[in-house]
């Protein structure tokens, strides 16, 4: 019987973008930090308007200037 001959082509994966690569690297902050923040982005600032409601409850916002090196 002849043997089946194995493929040589290694499989192709798709990049990642760099949203996609720094996603579980970025670290969560809360809006005190925010506050304090030399370089304000917009995404901490919607979040510091909405804790600043009375009664609001957050869990923090990733933090773009956190972020390290991807995954491979």
């Amino acid at each position: 019987m002849a043997a089946k001959k194995k493929s040589s082509k290694a499989k192709h994966v798709p990049k990642k973008t760099a949203s996609e690569k720094y996603a579980y690297t970025l670290k969560s902050v809360t809006s005190e930090t925010c506050i304090k923040c030399k370089t304000p982005c917009s995404r901490g600032m919607a979040y510091v308007e909405k804790m600043s409601a009375p009664g609001a409850i957050g869990k923090g916002v990733p933090c773009i200037l956190t972020k390290g090196k991807g995954f491979k």
